[in-house]
Protein backbone atom coordinates (compact mmCIF):
# COMPACT_ATOMS: atom_id res chain seq x y z
CA UNK A 1 0.00 0.00 0.00
CA UNK A 2 2.82 2.37 0.85
CA UNK A 3 4.59 1.40 -2.36
CA UNK A 4 1.51 2.31 -4.44
CA UNK A 5 1.13 5.62 -2.60
CA UNK A 6 4.76 6.39 -3.30
CA UNK A 7 4.32 5.77 -7.02
CA UNK A 8 0.96 7.41 -7.55
CA UNK A 9 0.33 10.10 -4.96
CA UNK A 10 3.00 11.83 -2.92
CA UNK A 11 6.46 10.66 -2.03
CA UNK A 12 6.71 12.34 1.37
CA UNK A 13 3.42 11.01 2.68
CA UNK A 14 4.16 7.59 1.23
CA UNK A 15 7.54 7.51 2.95
CA UNK A 16 5.85 7.86 6.33
CA UNK A 17 3.19 5.30 5.45
CA UNK A 18 5.79 2.80 4.22
CA UNK A 19 7.85 3.07 7.36
CA UNK A 20 4.85 2.83 9.68
CA UNK A 21 3.39 -0.20 7.92
CA UNK A 22 6.58 -2.21 7.88
CA UNK A 23 7.62 -1.31 11.42
CA UNK A 24 4.18 -2.40 12.64
CA UNK A 25 4.33 -5.55 10.55
CA UNK A 26 7.71 -6.54 11.95
CA UNK A 27 6.65 -5.81 15.54
CA UNK A 28 3.26 -7.49 15.57
CA UNK A 29 3.65 -10.45 13.21
CA UNK A 30 3.50 -13.73 15.10
CA UNK A 31 6.56 -15.93 14.90
CA UNK A 32 5.66 -19.59 14.57
CA UNK A 33 7.71 -22.16 16.41
CA UNK A 34 10.08 -24.28 14.40
CA UNK A 35 9.72 -22.35 11.14
CA UNK A 36 12.59 -21.85 8.75
CA UNK A 37 13.74 -18.40 7.69
CA UNK A 38 11.77 -18.48 4.40
CA UNK A 39 8.55 -19.11 6.35
CA UNK A 40 9.18 -16.37 8.92
CA UNK A 41 6.66 -13.51 8.78
CA UNK A 42 9.10 -11.10 10.40
CA UNK A 43 11.87 -12.04 8.01
CA UNK A 44 9.52 -11.67 5.07
CA UNK A 45 8.30 -8.24 6.15
CA UNK A 46 11.82 -7.10 6.87
CA UNK A 47 13.05 -8.26 3.46
CA UNK A 48 10.21 -6.48 1.65
CA UNK A 49 10.81 -3.32 3.68
CA UNK A 50 14.52 -3.30 2.92
CA UNK A 51 13.86 -3.83 -0.78
CA UNK A 52 11.30 -1.04 -1.11
CA UNK A 53 13.27 1.46 0.96
CA UNK A 54 16.45 0.61 -0.95
CA UNK A 55 14.63 1.06 -4.25
CA UNK A 56 13.25 4.37 -3.03
CA UNK A 57 16.77 5.58 -2.29
CA UNK A 58 18.29 4.16 -5.45
CA UNK A 59 15.74 5.64 -7.85
CA UNK A 60 14.54 8.88 -6.26
CA UNK A 61 13.42 10.26 -9.63
CA UNK A 62 10.54 7.80 -9.70
CA UNK A 63 8.56 9.93 -7.26
CA UNK A 64 5.87 12.25 -8.52
CA UNK A 65 6.03 15.95 -7.91
CA UNK A 66 2.68 17.54 -7.31
CA UNK A 67 2.90 20.46 -9.72
CA UNK A 68 5.10 19.65 -12.68
CA UNK A 69 6.40 16.88 -14.89
CA UNK A 70 9.85 15.64 -13.93
CA UNK A 71 11.25 15.80 -17.44
CA UNK A 72 10.15 17.38 -20.71
CA UNK A 73 11.21 15.13 -23.59
CA UNK A 74 10.94 17.75 -26.34
CA UNK A 75 13.61 19.79 -28.04
CA UNK A 76 12.44 23.04 -29.54
CA UNK A 77 13.43 24.44 -32.89
CA UNK A 78 14.06 27.93 -31.50
CA UNK A 79 14.82 29.73 -28.25
CA UNK A 80 11.40 31.35 -28.03
CA UNK A 81 9.15 30.99 -25.07
CA UNK A 82 8.21 27.31 -24.71
CA UNK A 83 4.55 28.19 -24.10
CA UNK A 84 4.14 29.60 -27.59
CA UNK A 85 6.25 27.40 -29.82
CA UNK A 86 5.51 24.20 -31.67
CA UNK A 87 8.20 21.52 -32.05
CA UNK A 88 9.40 20.87 -35.56
CA UNK A 89 7.94 17.96 -37.48
CA UNK A 90 9.65 14.65 -36.78
CA UNK A 91 10.24 11.47 -38.71
CA UNK A 92 11.20 7.95 -37.51
CA UNK A 93 14.86 8.49 -38.40
CA UNK A 94 15.08 11.77 -36.53
CA UNK A 95 17.09 12.07 -33.36
CA UNK A 96 14.04 13.59 -31.71
CA UNK A 97 11.60 10.85 -32.68
CA UNK A 98 11.43 9.70 -29.06
CA UNK A 99 8.76 12.34 -28.50
CA UNK A 100 6.36 9.64 -29.71
CA UNK A 101 6.67 7.89 -26.37
CA UNK A 102 4.71 10.63 -24.62
CA UNK A 103 1.19 11.99 -25.07
CA UNK A 104 0.89 15.38 -26.66
CA UNK A 105 -0.39 17.28 -23.61
CA UNK A 106 2.03 17.96 -20.79
CA UNK A 107 2.45 20.79 -18.33
CA UNK A 108 3.72 22.84 -21.28
CA UNK A 109 0.36 24.10 -22.62
CA UNK A 110 1.12 24.43 -26.32
CA UNK A 111 3.36 21.40 -26.63
CA UNK A 112 2.40 19.46 -29.74
CA UNK A 113 4.03 16.78 -31.87
CA UNK A 114 3.09 14.88 -34.95
CA UNK A 115 2.98 11.09 -34.89
CA UNK A 116 1.16 9.45 -37.71
CA UNK A 117 -1.76 11.88 -37.58
CA UNK A 118 -2.13 15.57 -36.87
CA UNK A 119 -5.11 15.07 -34.57
CA UNK A 120 -3.59 12.93 -31.85
CA UNK A 121 -4.11 15.54 -29.19
CA UNK A 122 -7.72 14.83 -28.34
CA UNK A 123 -6.85 11.27 -27.50
CA UNK A 124 -4.48 12.10 -24.67
CA UNK A 125 -4.76 13.38 -21.15
CA UNK A 126 -2.96 16.03 -19.22
CA UNK A 127 0.04 14.94 -17.22
CA UNK A 128 -1.27 16.99 -14.33
CA UNK A 129 -3.94 14.33 -13.75
CA UNK A 130 -1.50 12.39 -11.60
CA UNK A 131 -3.94 10.62 -9.30
CA UNK A 132 -7.31 10.19 -11.02
CA UNK A 133 -5.98 7.65 -13.51
CA UNK A 134 -5.30 5.12 -10.75
CA UNK A 135 -8.96 4.72 -9.73
CA UNK A 136 -10.72 5.44 -13.02
CA UNK A 137 -8.30 3.60 -15.32
CA UNK A 138 -5.75 1.24 -13.80
CA UNK A 139 -7.88 -0.32 -11.06
CA UNK A 140 -10.90 -1.46 -13.14
CA UNK A 141 -8.75 -2.67 -16.02
CA UNK A 142 -6.45 -4.51 -13.59
CA UNK A 143 -9.37 -6.25 -11.86
CA UNK A 144 -10.86 -7.46 -15.12
CA UNK A 145 -7.43 -8.60 -16.36
CA UNK A 146 -7.07 -10.74 -13.25
CA UNK A 147 -10.39 -12.36 -14.13
CA UNK A 148 -9.21 -12.90 -17.70
CA UNK A 149 -6.04 -14.70 -16.65
CA UNK A 150 -7.57 -16.60 -13.73
CA UNK A 151 -10.34 -17.98 -15.93
CA UNK A 152 -7.94 -19.29 -18.54
CA UNK A 153 -5.21 -20.61 -16.23
CA UNK A 154 -7.18 -22.21 -13.39
CA UNK A 155 -7.46 -25.42 -15.41
CA UNK A 156 -3.72 -25.99 -14.93
CA UNK A 157 -4.30 -26.72 -11.24
CA UNK A 158 -7.59 -28.60 -11.45
CA UNK A 159 -6.20 -31.73 -13.11
CA UNK A 160 -4.37 -34.60 -11.40
CA UNK A 161 -2.89 -37.49 -13.38
CA UNK A 162 -1.41 -39.52 -10.55
CA UNK A 163 -2.91 -42.88 -9.62
CA UNK A 164 -5.65 -42.82 -6.97
CA UNK A 165 -6.67 -39.20 -7.63
CA UNK A 166 -10.15 -38.14 -6.53
CA UNK A 167 -12.60 -37.33 -9.39
CA UNK A 168 -14.24 -34.76 -7.12
CA UNK A 169 -10.97 -32.81 -7.13
CA UNK A 170 -9.58 -33.75 -10.58
CA UNK A 171 -11.62 -32.68 -13.59
CA UNK A 172 -9.65 -35.02 -15.90
CA UNK A 173 -11.05 -38.01 -13.97
CA UNK A 174 -14.52 -36.56 -13.54
CA UNK A 175 -14.87 -35.61 -17.22
CA UNK A 176 -12.61 -38.34 -18.55
CA UNK A 177 -9.63 -37.13 -20.60
CA UNK A 178 -5.96 -38.08 -20.93
CA UNK A 179 -2.75 -36.07 -20.60
CA UNK A 180 -2.62 -35.62 -24.38
CA UNK A 181 -6.20 -34.34 -24.38
CA UNK A 182 -5.34 -32.02 -21.50
CA UNK A 183 -2.45 -30.58 -23.51
CA UNK A 184 -4.85 -29.85 -26.36
CA UNK A 185 -7.44 -28.43 -23.96
CA UNK A 186 -4.97 -26.14 -22.22
CA UNK A 187 -3.42 -24.84 -25.42
CA UNK A 188 -4.96 -25.53 -28.83
CA UNK A 189 -8.62 -25.45 -27.75
CA UNK A 190 -8.12 -22.07 -26.15
CA UNK A 191 -5.98 -20.78 -29.01
CA UNK A 192 -8.21 -21.82 -31.89
CA UNK A 193 -10.45 -18.74 -31.73
CA UNK A 194 -8.14 -16.67 -29.52
CA UNK A 195 -5.61 -16.42 -32.36
CA UNK A 196 -8.20 -15.54 -34.98
CA UNK A 197 -9.94 -13.03 -32.73
CA UNK A 198 -6.79 -11.25 -31.50
CA UNK A 199 -6.20 -9.22 -34.65
CA UNK A 200 -9.89 -8.50 -35.04
CA UNK A 201 -10.09 -7.44 -31.40
CA UNK A 202 -7.27 -4.96 -31.88
CA UNK A 203 -8.90 -3.45 -34.95
CA UNK A 204 -12.26 -3.33 -33.18
CA UNK A 205 -10.73 -1.51 -30.21
CA UNK A 206 -9.59 1.26 -32.57
CA UNK A 207 -13.17 1.71 -33.77
CA UNK A 208 -15.55 0.63 -30.98
CA UNK A 209 -16.01 1.87 -27.42
CA UNK A 210 -13.29 0.05 -25.48
CA UNK A 211 -15.26 0.12 -22.24
CA UNK A 212 -18.12 -1.73 -23.93
CA UNK A 213 -15.70 -4.26 -25.42
CA UNK A 214 -14.13 -4.91 -22.03
CA UNK A 215 -17.44 -5.45 -20.25
CA UNK A 216 -18.79 -7.71 -22.99
CA UNK A 217 -15.63 -9.80 -23.04
CA UNK A 218 -15.62 -10.25 -19.25
CA UNK A 219 -19.25 -11.36 -19.23
CA UNK A 220 -18.58 -13.82 -22.06
CA UNK A 221 -15.57 -15.55 -20.54
CA UNK A 222 -17.38 -15.72 -17.20
CA UNK A 223 -20.28 -17.43 -18.96
CA UNK A 224 -17.81 -19.86 -20.54
CA UNK A 225 -16.40 -20.59 -17.08
CA UNK A 226 -19.91 -21.38 -15.83
CA UNK A 227 -20.38 -23.62 -18.84
CA UNK A 228 -17.20 -25.49 -17.95
CA UNK A 229 -18.33 -26.25 -14.42
CA UNK A 230 -21.62 -27.58 -15.80
CA UNK A 231 -19.96 -29.75 -18.47
CA UNK A 232 -20.38 -33.51 -18.44
CA UNK A 233 -18.18 -34.46 -21.40
CA UNK A 234 -14.82 -33.57 -22.91
CA UNK A 235 -16.48 -32.07 -25.99
CA UNK A 236 -18.52 -29.70 -23.84
CA UNK A 237 -15.36 -28.56 -22.02
CA UNK A 238 -13.63 -27.97 -25.38
CA UNK A 239 -16.55 -25.84 -26.62
CA UNK A 240 -16.46 -23.72 -23.46
CA UNK A 241 -12.70 -23.40 -23.73
CA UNK A 242 -12.94 -22.20 -27.33
CA UNK A 243 -15.59 -19.62 -26.36
CA UNK A 244 -13.37 -18.48 -23.49
CA UNK A 245 -10.46 -18.01 -25.91
CA UNK A 246 -12.63 -15.87 -28.17
CA UNK A 247 -13.69 -13.59 -25.30
CA UNK A 248 -10.25 -13.34 -23.67
CA UNK A 249 -8.78 -12.02 -26.93
CA UNK A 250 -10.56 -8.68 -26.43
CA UNK A 251 -9.05 -7.75 -23.05
CA UNK A 252 -5.55 -6.42 -23.73
CA UNK A 253 -6.17 -4.83 -27.17
CA UNK A 254 -8.73 -2.59 -25.47
CA UNK A 255 -6.75 -1.97 -22.28
CA UNK A 256 -3.24 -1.07 -23.41
CA UNK A 257 -4.22 1.71 -25.84
CA UNK A 258 -6.37 3.23 -23.08
CA UNK A 259 -3.39 3.15 -20.71
CA UNK A 260 -1.14 4.64 -23.39
CA UNK A 261 -3.57 7.52 -23.95
CA UNK A 262 -4.71 8.29 -20.40
CA UNK A 263 -1.85 7.50 -18.03
CA UNK A 264 0.58 10.32 -17.18
CA UNK A 265 3.21 10.44 -19.94
CA UNK A 266 6.12 9.86 -17.58
CA UNK A 267 4.38 6.81 -16.11
CA UNK A 268 3.41 4.88 -19.25
CA UNK A 269 5.77 1.92 -18.73
CA UNK A 270 4.98 1.80 -15.03
CA UNK A 271 1.23 1.93 -15.60
CA UNK A 272 1.55 -0.76 -18.25
CA UNK A 273 3.60 -2.94 -15.92
CA UNK A 274 1.14 -2.41 -13.08
CA UNK A 275 -1.66 -3.60 -15.35
CA UNK A 276 0.49 -6.55 -16.38
CA UNK A 277 0.80 -7.65 -12.76
CA UNK A 278 -2.75 -8.91 -13.20
CA UNK A 279 -1.12 -11.97 -14.75
CA UNK A 280 0.92 -12.52 -11.59
CA UNK A 281 -2.02 -12.06 -9.25
CA UNK A 282 -4.17 -14.34 -11.39
CA UNK A 283 -1.39 -16.92 -11.43
CA UNK A 284 -1.34 -16.77 -7.64
CA UNK A 285 -5.10 -17.22 -7.51
CA UNK A 286 -4.83 -20.11 -9.95
CA UNK A 287 -2.25 -21.71 -7.66
CA UNK A 288 -4.56 -21.21 -4.70
CA UNK A 289 -7.24 -22.93 -6.77
CA UNK A 290 -5.42 -26.14 -5.87
CA UNK A 291 -6.16 -25.53 -2.18
CA UNK A 292 -9.74 -24.46 -2.92
CA UNK A 293 -10.14 -27.55 -5.08
CA UNK A 294 -9.07 -29.79 -2.19
CA UNK A 295 -11.79 -28.25 -0.04
CA UNK A 296 -14.78 -27.78 -2.36
CA UNK A 297 -13.97 -29.66 -5.57
CA UNK A 298 -13.09 -28.48 -9.07
CA UNK A 299 -16.62 -27.52 -10.11
CA UNK A 300 -17.19 -25.21 -7.16
CA UNK A 301 -13.73 -23.74 -7.73
CA UNK A 302 -14.75 -22.84 -11.27
CA UNK A 303 -17.90 -21.30 -9.82
CA UNK A 304 -15.81 -18.99 -7.65
CA UNK A 305 -13.74 -17.95 -10.68
CA UNK A 306 -16.92 -17.16 -12.63
CA UNK A 307 -18.41 -15.07 -9.81
CA UNK A 308 -15.25 -12.98 -9.63
CA UNK A 309 -15.43 -12.38 -13.39
CA UNK A 310 -18.99 -11.11 -13.13
CA UNK A 311 -18.05 -8.79 -10.26
CA UNK A 312 -15.09 -7.47 -12.25
CA UNK A 313 -17.37 -6.68 -15.20
CA UNK A 314 -19.68 -4.70 -12.92
CA UNK A 315 -16.74 -2.75 -11.46
CA UNK A 316 -15.54 -1.83 -14.95
CA UNK A 317 -19.01 -0.56 -15.77
CA UNK A 318 -19.03 1.59 -12.62
CA UNK A 319 -15.43 2.84 -12.46
CA UNK A 320 -13.93 2.99 -15.96
CA UNK A 321 -14.34 6.26 -17.81
CA UNK A 322 -16.23 6.03 -21.08
CA UNK A 323 -14.37 5.80 -24.39
CA UNK A 324 -16.63 7.47 -26.98
CA UNK A 325 -15.36 6.97 -30.49
CA UNK A 326 -17.22 10.00 -31.78
CA UNK A 327 -14.20 12.12 -30.81
CA UNK A 328 -11.78 9.87 -32.68
CA UNK A 329 -10.68 11.57 -35.91
CA UNK A 330 -10.74 9.39 -38.97
CA UNK A 331 -7.29 8.34 -40.10
CA UNK A 332 -8.20 8.69 -43.80
CA UNK A 333 -11.12 8.88 -46.15
CA UNK A 334 -11.40 5.12 -46.41
CA UNK A 335 -12.76 4.93 -42.87
CA UNK A 336 -15.54 7.34 -43.68
CA UNK A 337 -16.54 5.47 -46.77
CA UNK A 338 -16.32 2.18 -44.88
CA UNK A 339 -18.76 3.43 -42.28
CA UNK A 340 -21.29 4.07 -45.03
CA UNK A 341 -20.84 0.61 -46.50
CA UNK A 342 -18.94 1.71 -49.60
CA UNK A 343 -15.65 -0.04 -48.81
CA UNK A 344 -14.65 -3.64 -48.28
CA UNK A 345 -13.73 -4.06 -44.57
CA UNK A 346 -10.45 -5.72 -45.54
CA UNK A 347 -9.52 -2.62 -47.51
CA UNK A 348 -9.55 -0.48 -44.35
CA UNK A 349 -7.93 -3.11 -42.13
CA UNK A 350 -4.94 -3.91 -44.29
CA UNK A 351 -3.42 -0.37 -44.27
CA UNK A 352 -3.41 -0.38 -40.46
CA UNK A 353 -1.73 -3.79 -40.32
CA UNK A 354 0.79 -2.75 -42.94
CA UNK A 355 1.58 0.43 -41.03
CA UNK A 356 2.16 -1.52 -37.82
CA UNK A 357 4.71 -3.76 -39.53
CA UNK A 358 6.44 -0.88 -41.29
CA UNK A 359 8.79 -0.24 -38.36
CA UNK A 360 11.77 -2.55 -37.88
CA UNK A 361 11.61 -2.30 -34.11
CA UNK A 362 8.00 -3.49 -34.08
CA UNK A 363 8.94 -6.47 -36.24
CA UNK A 364 11.62 -7.54 -33.77
CA UNK A 365 9.29 -6.99 -30.81
CA UNK A 366 6.77 -9.40 -32.35
CA UNK A 367 9.44 -12.03 -33.11
CA UNK A 368 10.98 -11.84 -29.64
CA UNK A 369 7.59 -11.84 -27.94
CA UNK A 370 6.60 -15.03 -29.78
CA UNK A 371 9.56 -16.87 -28.24
CA UNK A 372 9.05 -15.26 -24.84
CA UNK A 373 5.36 -16.15 -24.77
CA UNK A 374 6.18 -19.71 -25.84
CA UNK A 375 8.57 -20.29 -22.96
CA UNK A 376 6.23 -18.69 -20.45
CA UNK A 377 3.24 -20.74 -21.58
CA UNK A 378 5.19 -24.01 -21.51
CA UNK A 379 6.17 -23.22 -17.94
CA UNK A 380 2.63 -22.19 -17.03
CA UNK A 381 0.93 -25.24 -18.50
CA UNK A 382 3.28 -27.93 -17.21
CA UNK A 383 5.05 -26.57 -14.12
CA UNK A 384 2.08 -27.24 -11.84
CA UNK A 385 1.88 -30.86 -13.01
CA UNK A 386 5.66 -31.28 -12.73
CA UNK A 387 6.00 -29.95 -9.18
CA UNK A 388 2.95 -31.88 -7.96
CA UNK A 389 4.54 -35.09 -9.23
CA UNK A 390 8.09 -34.21 -8.12
CA UNK A 391 7.04 -33.23 -4.60
CA UNK A 392 3.95 -35.35 -4.03
CA UNK A 393 4.04 -34.88 -0.27
CA UNK A 394 4.24 -31.08 -0.50
CA UNK A 395 1.24 -30.24 -2.65
CA UNK A 396 -0.31 -27.79 -0.21
CA UNK A 397 3.06 -26.17 0.42
CA UNK A 398 3.64 -25.93 -3.31
CA UNK A 399 0.27 -24.26 -3.87
CA UNK A 400 1.04 -21.68 -1.18
CA UNK A 401 4.60 -21.16 -2.41
CA UNK A 402 3.53 -20.79 -6.05
CA UNK A 403 0.83 -18.32 -5.05
CA UNK A 404 3.30 -16.22 -3.04
CA UNK A 405 5.92 -16.34 -5.79
CA UNK A 406 3.40 -15.34 -8.44
CA UNK A 407 1.70 -12.61 -6.42
CA UNK A 408 4.81 -11.06 -4.85
CA UNK A 409 7.73 -12.04 -7.03
CA UNK A 410 6.11 -11.55 -10.43
CA UNK A 411 4.26 -8.38 -9.40
CA UNK A 412 7.40 -6.88 -7.90
CA UNK A 413 9.36 -7.80 -11.01
CA UNK A 414 6.76 -6.19 -13.25
CA UNK A 415 6.46 -2.97 -11.26
CA UNK A 416 10.20 -2.50 -10.74
CA UNK A 417 10.83 -3.39 -14.38
CA UNK A 418 8.37 -0.77 -15.57
CA UNK A 419 9.68 1.87 -13.17
CA UNK A 420 13.27 1.13 -14.20
CA UNK A 421 12.33 1.38 -17.87
CA UNK A 422 10.74 4.81 -17.32
CA UNK A 423 13.81 5.90 -15.36
CA UNK A 424 16.13 4.81 -18.17
CA UNK A 425 14.07 6.83 -20.66
CA UNK A 426 14.14 9.89 -18.43
CA UNK A 427 17.91 9.68 -18.07
CA UNK A 428 18.43 9.09 -21.78
CA UNK A 429 16.19 12.03 -22.67
CA UNK A 430 18.52 14.34 -20.77
CA UNK A 431 21.45 13.46 -23.01
CA UNK A 432 21.64 15.15 -26.44
CA UNK A 433 23.78 12.25 -27.69
CA UNK A 434 21.11 9.58 -27.21
CA UNK A 435 19.34 9.00 -30.52
CA UNK A 436 16.57 6.71 -29.29
CA UNK A 437 15.63 7.09 -25.60
CA UNK A 438 12.47 4.97 -25.75
CA UNK A 439 14.57 2.03 -26.93
CA UNK A 440 16.27 2.04 -23.53
CA UNK A 441 13.15 0.41 -22.09
CA UNK A 442 14.07 -2.78 -23.89
CA UNK A 443 17.32 -3.05 -21.93
CA UNK A 444 15.19 -4.25 -19.01
CA UNK A 445 13.57 -6.90 -21.22
CA UNK A 446 16.87 -8.23 -22.56
CA UNK A 447 18.53 -8.44 -19.13
CA UNK A 448 15.55 -10.15 -17.49
CA UNK A 449 15.13 -12.72 -20.24
CA UNK A 450 18.81 -13.67 -20.26
CA UNK A 451 18.77 -14.25 -16.49
CA UNK A 452 15.50 -16.21 -16.60
CA UNK A 453 16.85 -19.19 -18.57
CA UNK A 454 19.43 -20.48 -16.05
CA UNK A 455 17.21 -19.86 -13.02
CA UNK A 456 14.42 -21.96 -14.56
CA UNK A 457 16.91 -24.67 -15.45
CA UNK A 458 18.01 -24.95 -11.82
CA UNK A 459 14.41 -24.86 -10.56
CA UNK A 460 13.50 -28.14 -12.29
CA UNK A 461 16.59 -30.15 -11.43
CA UNK A 462 15.73 -33.49 -9.85
CA UNK A 463 17.21 -34.59 -6.54
CA UNK A 464 17.02 -31.22 -4.82
CA UNK A 465 14.85 -30.30 -1.86
CA UNK A 466 11.45 -28.67 -2.19
CA UNK A 467 12.74 -25.46 -0.56
CA UNK A 468 15.66 -25.21 -2.99
CA UNK A 469 13.39 -25.71 -5.98
CA UNK A 470 11.03 -22.98 -4.76
CA UNK A 471 13.91 -20.56 -4.18
CA UNK A 472 15.09 -21.05 -7.76
CA UNK A 473 11.50 -20.68 -8.97
CA UNK A 474 11.17 -17.42 -7.05
CA UNK A 475 14.42 -16.16 -8.58
CA UNK A 476 13.13 -17.05 -12.04
CA UNK A 477 9.93 -15.06 -11.53
CA UNK A 478 11.84 -12.08 -10.15
CA UNK A 479 14.01 -11.73 -13.23
CA UNK A 480 11.61 -12.98 -15.91
CA UNK A 481 8.39 -11.05 -15.35
CA UNK A 482 9.87 -7.58 -15.84
CA UNK A 483 9.56 -7.85 -19.63
CA UNK A 484 5.88 -7.22 -20.25
CA UNK A 485 5.39 -3.56 -19.33
CA UNK A 486 8.50 -2.18 -21.06
CA UNK A 487 7.73 -4.22 -24.17
CA UNK A 488 4.11 -3.05 -24.43
CA UNK A 489 4.91 0.59 -23.68
CA UNK A 490 7.68 0.57 -26.30
CA UNK A 491 5.34 -0.98 -28.85
CA UNK A 492 2.56 1.53 -28.15
CA UNK A 493 4.98 4.46 -28.19
CA UNK A 494 6.43 3.36 -31.52
CA UNK A 495 3.17 2.91 -33.44
CA UNK A 496 1.21 5.85 -31.99
CA UNK A 497 -2.38 5.99 -30.70
CA UNK A 498 -4.30 5.71 -33.99
CA UNK A 499 -3.25 2.10 -34.60
CA UNK A 500 -2.43 1.18 -31.00
CA UNK A 501 -5.30 -1.30 -30.81
CA UNK A 502 -4.28 -2.99 -34.05
CA UNK A 503 -0.67 -3.27 -32.86
CA UNK A 504 -1.83 -4.69 -29.55
CA UNK A 505 -4.04 -7.19 -31.35
CA UNK A 506 -1.08 -8.43 -33.38
CA UNK A 507 1.01 -8.63 -30.21
CA UNK A 508 -1.75 -10.68 -28.58
CA UNK A 509 -1.76 -12.85 -31.68
CA UNK A 510 1.89 -13.74 -31.06
CA UNK A 511 0.84 -14.92 -27.61
CA UNK A 512 -1.97 -16.90 -29.16
CA UNK A 513 0.39 -18.64 -31.56
CA UNK A 514 2.67 -19.39 -28.61
CA UNK A 515 -0.17 -21.42 -27.09
CA UNK A 516 0.78 -24.20 -29.51
CA UNK A 517 4.17 -24.56 -27.78
CA UNK A 518 2.95 -26.57 -24.74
Amino acid sequence: FGFLLWICVDVNKAWLVESSIFIAACLFSEERQGTSLMHSPKATHFAVAVFILATRQAIPSLAFTSTTTRFHPVRFSSRQDQHSIVPRQLDPTSKNYFISSFPRRTTVPALRGKIGNDNDDDLTMSSTDNSSWLLSLSLPLWLVYISNQWSRSSIYYLVDFKEGADPFKAMNLDIGFSQAQYGLLASVAFTSLFAIASLGAGIASDRINRKTLTIGAALTWSAATIGTLLSQSYVQVVICRVLMGLACAFATPAAYPLIRQRAPPERVALATSAYGTGVAVASALASLSLIIDNQVGWRNTYGLVAVYGLVAAVLVALLLDDDPKESLPKADASLTSASSGETNPLAEIWPDVKEVFSTRRVQWIFIGSLFRFSSGLMIGVWSGTFFRMAFEGDQTSYAAAQAAISAIGASLSGIVGGATADWLVSKASESPDVVDPIGRRLWVVVAGTILAAPTWYFAVQTGQSFETAMLWLAAEYLVAECWFGPTISTLQSTVGPKIGGTAQGIFTLTGALANFAP
